[in-house]
């Protein structure tokens, strides 16, 4: 008689898996700090100045620089979680050859903690370790999916490709000759659909999305504008 896990509290496997969740936000994270920074940079240059090769020299360097950090920070991050990860499987896949009634009984508690009664929680957690009790205990106890670790140089990748698309849209403004309002104008449409993509991936509501992209990125570029105006200013 075959059990339906999910009818005993077991949730069944997303089609979307969570390493591949986590790759996609640090996407839209790599693309909100490109848009933002390298906008942020060149209006801070705009405000010291009018002359449109230092600001797309400004904007080139920060693209640069800011892509290069994303990816280092991310590679350095994720891998730090993939070995802490790694070696909790390892500890779990030793507990497992040297104790299995202890561990059997162990998984049997956290099925009767979701909500089993204790014949269906014992049963489950039979079925399961005689297919695979590595498996079982991975996602019972730790949460993970051994087969779906995070891979740094993924990560690094992504927030280094997503920064540099995200850096483009006001380097593409300075090209085509924008002034400061229409740099400022093209970023905000650009933190909108970010604002939007990030609420469809989270599947939360999309106006406070909307709010913290817009109003977070329209911030810091007041704010960078006029710092750079003060040291135009004082420098000039």
């Amino acid at each position: 008689m075959s059990t339906n896990l999910s009818a005993t509290g077991v949730e069944p496997h997303d089609n979307f898996s969570s390493s591949r969740l986590n790759w996609l936000r640090a996407s839209v994270l790599g693309a909100n700090d490109g848009i933002v920074s390298t906008a942020a940079l060149v209006l801070g240059f705009a405000g010291a100045t009018s002359d449109r090769s230092a600001l797309l020299l400004a904007g080139i360097v920060g693209l640069l620089a800011g892509a290069m950090s994303m990816g280092v920070g991310e590679y350095v991050s994720v891998a730090t979680q993939r070995a802490s990860e790694q070696a909790m499987l390892a500890l779990e896949r030793r507990e497992l050859a040297e104790w299995p009634e202890q561990e059997l009984e162990e998984l049997t508690q956290i099925y009767q903690a979701k909500g089993l009664s204790a014949e269906l929680a014992s049963r489950v957690a039979v079925e399961l370790t005689a297919k695979d009790a590595f498996r079982a205990h991975a996602e019972a106890e730790l949460g993970l999916d051994p087969d779906e670790l995070t891979n740094p140089w993924h990560a690094a990748f992504a927030s280094f490709l997503s920064f540099v698309t995200g850096a483009m849209i006001p380097l593409l403004a300075v090209l085509l000759g924008a002034n400061a309002a229409m740099i400022a104008v093209s970023v905000g449409v650009a933190m909108a659909l970010t604002g939007w993509f990030s609420s469809v991936l989270g599947r939360t509501a999309l106006a406070p999305a909307l709010l913290r992209n817009v109003g977070g990125g329209a911030l810091a570029m007041v704010i960078t504008y006029g710092l750079g105006s003060l040291a135009g200013s004082l420098i000039m």
